[in-house]
């Protein structure tokens, strides 16, 4: 199989030349995935919608590219502080990876826009 390039259509990826996920072979390489709505090109100040909303862009691409968070062996999860991972880890991260207990690395950084609190990349096997 061909590499295949998948995009939520954000002009980030445009300008600063990436793709959302990569396809290649049975892998799917999801980028850092922030809690940006991309249809409207808004972030919420809230933590946990940050974290729902990064997740809910991460399904998009993983679906997209014939994969599901079921499928996710490595996840890497980035905030800006111990705060906001307290407000994430049980209510977000927690529930969504649970049943799926993924290889994982957390970080605390900076980011790019002060806006941005949390940053969630995921590595998964396509589906057969």
């Amino acid at each position: 199989m061909a590499r295949r390039l998948i995009s939520s259509g954000s002009s980030f990826e445009r300008d600063f030349g990436y793709s959302r996920a990569v396809v290649d072979g049975e892998w799917v390489f999801v980028s850092g995935t922030t809690g940006f709505d991309y249809a409207r090109m808004e972030i919420s100040a809230d933590p946990v919608e940050q974290a729902e909303q990064c997740f809910g862009n991460i399904e998009a691409a993983l679906a997209e590219a014939g994969s599901s968070l079921a499928d996710v062996v490595r996840v890497r999860v980035f905030v800006d502080s111990i705060a906001t991972f307290d407000r994430v880890k049980g209510d977000v991260i927690g529930r969504r990876l649970r049943d799926i207990r993924p290889a994982n690395t957390t970080v605390i950084a900076g980011f790019v826009d002060p806006r941005i609190l949390i940053e969630i990349e995921v590595t998964a096997k396509r589906r057969g």
